[in-house]
């Protein structure tokens, strides 16, 4: 593997940050600087421009309006909106459903959800966890009947309970995952559907996490009426579209660059905070180590995205290296995490829930670093647990 840019890539790197840098919107640096909350238009702010310009989804085949990038420019994308702070754009849409509808959908479904999927019109939520199925998935209990309706059409009678639908609030359609066949094995009886979340006997309650955010939901479906043209592949075999958009989720958790920029941020603070011993943090023996063990691990993982990415490259989708990918990845991000809060010390310490950000005690770093450590909890359990993910490694890679 060569890491040397070449001129082309380097001049292609100064694109991507004189881009970021003249078009990112100047409201929505504001609020992430002063940390306020941010909403739905928010979040589709930065998605919009970047859709303008036909950079919202460079992993797509070129024929659905992918960027027809090299690996290496990928990797330099991912890394330039690190360095600039900018939000992620979610992956729901882009990420996660858009492979499964281009793989797996018909060609009226693809033109139907994929452009508002690529412009940032229709904003999707997915549907897969519930109260007693999150590691393990197969074991769901919302159940979907198919019946003739007084039209002559078919449909899909649908109700159940989703838990930890994130940003639910704001969603326009949601993919589920439902039972279709409780009589077969759990992995044979499901279906993927699509449904549009202004549907009747839809309900979306708030889940406030242990941070104060509002960003999980639960969904309820009671007689939600669903067209069987919704359905995305054949019936009962959702479960091969589910493990498909599973292997995207996985391997974007891994957020390498955003871990790279973090770590950045921790030698700032650690340069800046006092140890009990005198001098600066990061003069600290221990606290060095564990700051270079982490450098350490996060190189390692950085080269495993990269072959992942040179995988894709040449028509290799992701396969059981995502769990790798999510396993580290995640692990990383608590890592940091933890580091920030003990090198914020004191100043890490005052949080309450009602207050937030707005609590602002000790220098501008130490803002959010526990209510960002909070929410870090949850990153090793969403997306199938690490767990999960090491028997994964341990049946597809290792072959026990």
């Amino acid at each position: 593997m060569n890491l040397d840019f070449s001129p082309e890539d380097a001049a292609f790197r100064e694109e991507v940050r004189a881009f970021i840098a003249e078009n990112y919107p100047k409201d929505l640096r504001a609020k992430q600087d002063s940390g306020e909350p941010l909403g739905k238009d928010d979040y589709l702010a930065w998605h919009k421009v970047l859709a303008k310009k036909g950079w919202v989804a460079p992993s797509w085949p070129k024929e659905f309006g992918g960027t027809d990038w090299t690996p290496t420019q990928k990797y330099i994308w991912s890394e330039e909106q690190a360095r600039a702070d900018t939000i992620a754009v979610l992956p729901f849409g882009v990420s996660m459903l858009a492979p499964v509808i281009y793989t797996f959908g018909t060609e009226e479904q693809k033109k139907q959800f994929l452009p508002g999927i690529y412009n940032g019109e229709v904003w999707w939520c997915q549907g897969y966890s519930e109260p007693g199925a999150g590691s393990d998935l197969a074991s769901l209990k919302t159940r979907a009947e198919r019946v003739k309706g007084d039209d002559g059409k078919e449909y899909y009678i649908v109700n159940g309970q989703k838990t930890w639908t994130t940003l639910g609030q704001f969603a326009d359609w949601g993919f589920f995952l439902v039972k279709t066949d409780p009589d077969v094995k759990p992995q044979a009886g499901i279906s993927f559907l699509l449904i549009d979340m202004k549907s009747p006997g839809i309900e979306v309650r708030p889940i406030i996490t242990l941070e104060g955010g509002h960003e999980v939901n639960d969904v309820f479906l009671d007689n939600v009426k669903v067209p069987v043209e919704n359905r995305i592949f054949h019936e009962n075999q959702g479960w091969t579209c589910a493990k498909a958009l599973l292997a995207h989720e996985r391997s974007g958790i891994a957020g390498v660059a955003r871990s790279k920029r973090g770590l950045e941020r921790l030698r700032e603070m650690a340069g800046t905070e006092q140890s009990d011993l005198g001098g600066p943090l990061l003069s600290d023996t221990f606290f060095k180590r564990k700051l270079a063990e982490l450098e350490i691990d996060l190189t390692a993982l950085e080269f495993t995205e990269l072959r992942t990415l040179a995988g894709e490259s040449s028509g290799k989708g992701p396969g059981p290296e995502s769990s790798i990918l999510k396993i580290k990845g995640t692990e990383i991000q608590q890592r940091l995490q933890e580091l920030a809060l003990e090198a914020a010390g004191h100043y890490g310490a005052p949080f309450l829930r009602d207050l937030g950000h707005n609590a602002n005690i000790g220098p501008d770093y130490a803002q959010g670093v526990a209510g960002e450590y909070f929410n870090g909890r949850k990153t090793s359990i969403y997306g199938g647990s690490n767990e999960i993910q090491r028997n994964i490694i341990a049946k597809m890679v290792l072959g026990l």
